[in-house]
């Protein structure tokens, strides 16, 4: 059974928070109008709001069987996993049972519903009413306005499925030198390539082709996985020995950032020039200083998988979530539903005992819930 549910420390004033802010009132002495999203957190019981930070991994085959999961531990999301070639009505009915079971854990605020839906050798949905999406390598070819026409389409697809999150694209540079010696992108081609303009843009045309169907999309694996040989899922020590703070193979981040994306994946990798000694997903250092703070970002970050990869196997699966979150992170993603009630407990206790970290994961529930009003998933965005 899951802890006594901390609740967050008291409720910042209506500007303390920027995306908080709402109009100027005419009357000075009439106050400002209380957003969406602020009259929701207001609202919220401890239980929800802890569970908003985290994205849960439930078999795309099986989704429609996970919601005595959810109904227990009220995550704020979940992925679909595995390979599924049921198709979009079905998918759509599977998905439309998770919310049933995710709004109603969580008192009326509905779930963020995500997959990988890449292309090639990386696409989760597939059956009647889905495009069979090509490699990223193919993708790359394109023109990037073809590429965002057609990931219009593969959006309303999505959408049409219950899906509002798709973990994509790839932002990662492929080393030239590494190319399918790299097992994570190199191998399933899942880079538009090796030169870091032509993956900017082909990352951008994806984002907005994404965009314009109503899904958000998620640019990773930040700072890059494309200089690495091993994959974080399946090995551990996995190290970039090259990449930098101000390394040209940033630009896709960098442009995504200015871009607005709404979500960007931090890789598990470590980083041995920008922090030598934890990886990426633990790192301030590349979380908060080098993505927030010199490049600018301001939107959600997730984790890569945290639950059952092996980077990070050593590590206990509660301190995985709560290093993650110190670092600033928003969302902790575990594809092993068996990690989730020791991570939910340890985020709990940790908040409980150290203010400074209470007051991280407000600030991190505050974004989540704010991004939920813009995909209609909050009471009083759909009234």
């Amino acid at each position: 059974m899951l802890r006594r549910l901390w609740i967050s420390g008291a409720v910042a004033g209506a500007c303390a928070v920027a995306v908080f802010c709402v109009g100027t009132p005419t009357d000075s002495a009439r106050p400002a109008p209380v957003s969406c999203a602020q009259a929701t957190w207001d609202v919220m019981t401890p239980r929800a709001r802890v569970g908003q930070l985290f994205l849960l991994g439930v078999p795309a085959t099986a989704a429609d069987q996970v919601s005595p999961v959810i109904e227990q531990s009220a995550p704020g999301g979940v992925f679909l996993t595995g390979r599924s070639t049921a198709g979009v009505a079905a998918t759509a009915a599977a998905t439309s049972s998770i919310q049933r079971a995710g709004t109603s854990a969580s008192g009326g605020i509905g779930m963020f519903v995500a997959t990988d839906q890449e292309g090639g050798h990386v696409q989760v949905l597939s059956g009647p009413g889905f495009s069979q999406m090509p490699t990223a390598k193919v993708q790359g070819r394109w023109k990037p306005e073809a590429l965002q026409a057609a990931a219009t389409g593969w959006g309303h697809e999505l959408r049409a499925a219950g899906v509002n999150v798709n973990l994509a694209p790839v932002a990662d540079v492929l080393s030239p030198e590494l190319g399918t010696a790299n097992a994570a992108i190199g191998r399933y081609d899942r880079a538009y390539g090796t030169d870091p303009a032509v993956v900017s843009d082909h990352v951008l045309a994806f984002a907005r082709g994404m965009r314009d169907a109503g899904v958000v999309n998620t640019v990773k694996h930040f700072p890059g996985l494309g200089r690495v040989r091993e994959n974080t899922d399946f090995s551990g020590g996995v190290v970039d020995e090259q990449t930098t703070a101000t390394d040209p193979d940033l630009l896709p981040f960098s442009n995504a950032s200015r871009a607005a994306t709404p979500w960007v994946m931090v890789s598990s990798a470590i980083y041995r020039r920008i922090d030598a000694e934890q990886p990426a997903s633990f790192s301030a250092t590349i979380i908060t200083t080098l993505l927030r703070e010199e490049i600018g970002y301001r939107g959600l970050v997730v984790s890569d998988d945290l639950g059952r990869a092996k980077q990070v196997a050593a590590v206990p699966p509660g301190q995985r979530a709560v290093r993650f979150l110190r670092a600033g992170g928003d969302i902790v993603l575990t594809a092993d539903p068996a990690t989730l009630g020791s991570m939910i407990d340890e985020v709990v206790s940790t908040a409980t005992s150290d203010p400074g970290f209470a007051r991280r994961i407000t600030e991190a529930q505050k974004r989540i819930v704010e991004a939920k009003t813009h995909l209609g998933l909050l009471p009083c965005a759909r009234s």
